[in-house]
């Protein structure tokens, strides 16, 4: 009996040495023939690509070479023949390259071909004998993948010759418009629409057209083109364009199981009648529509087979539908992010076989009790939130459910403890928490008891004392930000999750030094302890020991040393926020090693020395924050040159020097130079990039430079420098400028009367379009695998059911960004604006300047502006009327001017005006009452002592007033307060230079003032002794 075992593996031993001694010659030929015509039709379009040689390497001319081991080449067992072709990964391939299907009709076997693209992409099939049925030559072939190519819809001809294909797959292709009855060669479904074409493909099963842009209706003749395909199971339509008009079409294919329509353009009243037909349905798809109406789901509750049903992320109102509870077989519902009201029935118990129910951002009010999930023993995903601020999930103390959870995430439930039920599961790998109002302990016991959790996300809780299990764990993402905790961080953190690659404690209260055990992390690709208390120097074990670091935010905390001194591992840092801390000296040598970096925050620090110029060596910098420091020195030129820089912050250090002279990044850049020692002119060139551009503060002279590009300028903030002559008429055409400050410097002039056509929100960019803005931030998805992949099915990331649909994955969000802030004055203050705040203020500041003649009448024009500030000026003329029209306005000030005449009665109709003053004018008359103006008092008035009326204690009617009669006898009677002023000082220099000249000589009263001053002196020696 051994004997005989052992020869029957001799025999197949000696089978198989036979089946892969070679593959056949013919072949072989055939798939060097292939290599040399791609090669050649590369070199075609480029003359520069690539030789034979170096395009699929392995296929060579070598006769001891197998050609079934070489690359995208699989052979059949027994006769050794090719029957799968997949090569495009494996070689560089022109855009949009042809393939002559001609090259593949050796390979009689060939069951699957995968043209199948990415990075490189074919883009058209030719063959220059049998054309459109070149296919018919591969009568085995059952696969046929084209996805992510470039094909565009005259592809759609040549599949129709491969009679024996069950696979048909064009995902992600060029292909778009809607489906044309009369171009025989354009469209697929028009083939379908022939019934000889249409018995060709009855092998057809699955059917792939998704993330193109088709789009449109029907036509009437295709309607019922799908009922030829018999044995069709799985139909992708997924990212098109089809509207709610493809459902007749769809009802058609009553042999579909699958149906997948996610991301289309379809909305309104969902058509469920024109889903009944379909009785063969298991698995239905309908994520990220915009559905509206009301949720009578009728037609798909008669799908008594319906195992899956994702409606989610689409626009359903009202009720939870309750027919859905009727269909028993089903495994997965899923009504996410929809705005669903009212209760979640107790009828969701009846669903016995349900293993996936997502119903979370909705809008459901009320209680819950998980107890009405009693009966689903087969659960295993569980999500359940709400949008209400009334839905509340509450579960008996003693309730032992049958199910056992993978995926547990109650946010917004209004938890105030830790569900109870948790402590009987021991197989959860995911557990979301968050925005809760749980205030206990850190329960460490959820780790205790799965050993196979992957996230825990606690975040927004009042969780307090933060402590780990006794043993080490497997956990990947922790985030418990927003808490309460106020203790020491964990020493022993890093040896007990070694495995972490995301972790969030950031806005608790940890103090103490960071632990050296953060080194054990060798994985963490994120780490945030911002807003917290650690204090200390970075231990070195973290800085060499952390090196899959790729965001790394420290801010807000008072961490000291010297920041990086020496080289890191942090070779793969993109992000690095260590801002608002307490660091000291010499921006380190160690930053320099990160070349990759992407946003720095290091302001807010006690940085000294000289600014470094190799800062302009990070070819990837964003953004870079060295603000609030004491640093030193000129800006680097070379700073200037980064190619994709959008932000730059070197404000409130000690800079001097000039400003370089352009910008030379591709981005529009914000940049704030503000409060420093600058000096010189501002550049011509300098506002070609830019949209922000902060120099407040420092020494600059000169005149503004002319506006090259005015297009893009949002903020031009040029307050307390030097800046000497008129106001540049080029600033008239800021077409998207949001604030204009060029207060406290030395401009002369008039107000340019164009000054009134600027936009300030005038041309769209008010609060109707909101959509831009100010921050410059970056973000990273990182999407793993489960660690139990046979519990998922294909394709089916982190759900832990076996599903036929793609359920939501796991994914870590990395976000990093940083708020834009500016300060402007407005209401008598300095105030500073962040982030969206910034997209709804206009304001105009030219005060404290030398200005003179007339406000401009066309400044009314500005409707959106909410502050202008003309004060400190030699201003005269009348305040125009236009600026009733100014209904956004909350401060204007035009105090310290000369203007006269009365105050327009029409501005009592600036109904948000909060601040006014047109104090120390020549202004006369009644001062008009009424709605705001109500609110103002006498200071807004000062100085205009032919201003009557309330707020001011001058009467009208009082004998002592007289108003003007006429326009000249106004002009003689105005005092001009500015030469009053002079006058009284030029009078008491001299009275005091009189007294003291007189002193001078001897005179008898000189000596009796002399001998007094002794008199006095002496006896107030006497009497401090």
């Amino acid at each position: 009996m051994e004997r005989k075992v052992y020869l029957i593996w001799v025999i197949i031993v000696l089978g198989q040495i036979h089946v892969y001694k070679s593959c056949i010659e013919e072949e072989r030929k055939a798939l060097l023939n292939l290599k040399t015509y791609l090669a050649s039709e590369g070199s075609r379009q480029h003359h520069h690509f690539p030789t034979f040689d170096y395009i699929l390497h392995t296929w060579t001319n070598d006769t001891t070479s197998d050609c079934c081991k070489w690359e995208g080449v699989n052979c059949t067992l027994t006769s050794a023949q090719v029957n799968g072709l997949a090569f495009l990964e494996y070689m560089y391939l022109p855009d949009k390259a042809l393939l002559n299907l001609s090259l593949l009709h050796p390979f009689e076997e060939l069951r699957s071909l995968n043209l199948s693209g990415a990075e490189y992409q074919f883009g058209g099939l030719f063959d220059d004998v049998e054309g459109y049925k070149s296919l018919r030559k591969l009568r085995n072939l059952e696969v046929l993948d084209f996805s992510l190519d470039a094909f565009d819809n005259s592809i759609f001809p040549f599949p129709k010759a491969a009679t024996s294909l069950t696979t048909l797959l064009f995902r992600r292709n060029s292909m778009d418009g809607p489906f044309p009855v009369k171009r025989y060669f354009v469209s697929f479904l028009y083939l379908l629409d022939s019934i000889s074409q249409l018995k060709d493909l009855r092998n057809l099963e699955l059917l792939d057209l998704s993330s193109n842009s088709f789009s449109g209706s029907i036509p009437g003749r295709g309607y019922k083109s799908l009922r030829r395909l018999r044995n069709l199971e799985v139909l992708y339509l997924t990212e098109n364009k089809f509207n709610n008009s493809i459902f007749p079409f769809l009802n058609a294919a009553t042999s579909l199981t699958t149906l997948f329509l996610r991301g289309n353009k379809m909305d309104g009243h969902f058509p469920a009648k024109d889903m009944t037909p379909l009785k063969q349905l298991k698995a239905l798809d309908l994520r990220g529509n915009k559905f509206s109406a009301s949720t009578d789901l009728q037609g798909i509750c008669e799908l008594k087979n319906l195992l899956e049903l994702d409606f989610s992320k689409n626009k359903l109102v009202g009720n939870f539908p309750l027919c859905l509870t009727s269909l028993t077989r089903l495994r997965v519902l899923d009504l996410s992010s929809n705005q669903l009201t009212g209760t979640i029935p107790f009828a969701l118990g009846n669903l016995k076989s349900l293993e996936y129910l997502s119903l979370f951002d909705n809008n459901f009010e009320g209680l819950f009790s998980l107890g009405s999930l009693t009966n689903l023993s087969e659960l295993r995903v569980l999500k359940l939130s709400s949008k209400s601020n009334s839905f509340q999930v509450v579960s008996e103390s003693s309730w032992k459910p049958k199910f056992q959870l993978s995926v547990i995430s109650l946010r917004s439930c209004i938890l105030e403890k830790v569900p109870p039920f948790l402590r009987y599961q021991k197989e959860l790998h995911e557990i979301y928490l968050s925005d809760n109002r749980i205030s206990e302990n850190f329960p460490s016991w959820l780790l205790a008891n799965n050993t196979n959790l992957e996230i825990l996300h606690l975040k927004n809780n009042s969780f307090t004392s933060f402590q780990l299990p006794s043993s080490g764990h497997s956990l990947i993402f922790l985030d418990v930000s927003v808490n309460k905790f106020n203790n020491l961080f964990p020493i022993n953190i890093g040896w007990i999750l070694p495995s972490l690659r995301y972790i969030n404690i950031s806005n608790n209260g940890f103090h103490g030094e960071l632990p050296s055990s953060l080194g054990n992390m060798k994985g963490i690709e994120f780490l945030d302890i911002s807003h917290n208390s650690f204090h200390g120097k970075l231990p070195r074990s973290f800085l060499e020991g952390c090196y899959s670091l790729t965001i790394l935010k420290m801010s807000h905390n008072k961490l000291s040393g010297e920041i990086l001194p020496k080289a890191t591992n942090f070779t793969d840092m993109l992000v690095l926020s260590m801002d608002n801390n307490q660091f000291t000296g010499n921006i380190g040598q160690g930053l320099r090693s990160l070349r990759y970096m992407l946003l720095l925050d290091i302001s807010n620090n006690n940085l000294t020395g000289v600014f470094p110029s190799w800062f302009g060596d990070f070819p990837y910098m964003n953004a870079l924050l060295v603000a609030n420091n004491m640093l030193e020195g000129e800006i680097p030129t070379a700073l200037f040159n980064i190619t994709y820089l959008q932000l730059l912050d070197l404000s409130a250090n000690m800079l001097s020097g000039s400003i370089p002279p352009r910008l030379n990044s591709t981005n529009q850049v914000a940049l704030f130079l503000q409060d420093n020692n600058l000096s010189g002119s501002i550049p011509n060139t300098l506002l070609v990039n830019i949209r922000i551009l902060d120099l407040r503060n420092n020494r600059l002279s000169g005149n503004i430079p002319e506006l090259i590009n005015t297009q893009n300028i949002n903020i031009l903030l040029l307050r307390g420098n030097n800046l000497s002559g008129r106001i540049p008429r080029q600033l008239c055409a800021l077409r998207s400028i949001h604030l204009l400050d060029l207060a406290n410097n030395r401009l002369n002039g008039s107000i340019p009367l164009c000054l009134g056509n600027t936009s300030f929100g005038s041309f769209g960019l008010g609060k109707e379009n909101a959509s831009y803005s100010y921050d410059v931030g970056m973000a990273f998805t990182d999407v793993f695998p489960s660690s139990t992949p046979d519990s998922t099915s294909t394709g089916n990331v982190g759900t832990y059911v076996k599903s036929l649909l793609v359920l939501d994955q796991f994914s870590m969000d990395y976000e990093a960004a940083t708020q834009t802030k500016i300060e402007f004055a407005t209401k008598h203050r300095y105030d500073a604006y962040m982030g969206g705040n910034l997209r709804y203020l206009f304001g105009m500041d030219l005060s404290e300047n030398e200005l003179s003649g007339e406000v401009p009448v066309e400044l009314g024009g500005l409707l959106e502006l909410y502050a202008l500030n003309l004060s400190h000026n030699y201003l005269t003329g009348a305040i125009p009327k236009s600026f009733s029209g100014m209904k956004n306005m909350e401060s204007l000030d035009l105090s310290f001017n000369r203007l006269q005449g009365h105050i327009p009665p029409q501005l009592t109709e600036l109904s948000s005006l909060a601040v006014f003053n047109v104090s120390f004018n020549n202004l006369s008359g009644v001062i008009p009452l009424g709605k705001q103006f109500n609110t103002f008092d006498s200071q807004s008035y000062l100085g205009n002592p032919l201003l009557c009326g309330k707020p001011t204690n001058m009467s009208c009617e009082s004998n002592n007033f007289h108003e003007p009669d006429n326009g000249v006898e106004a002009e003689e009677t105005t005092i001009d307060m500015v030469s009053f002023y002079w006058s009284l000082a030029a009078a008491y220099v001299t009275i005091l230079l009189g007294i003291f000249t007189s002193l001078s000589f001897d005179s008898p009263w000189s000596r009796l003032w002399f001998y007094n001053i002794d008199a006095f002196i002496h006896k107030a020696g006497n009497f401090l002794c």
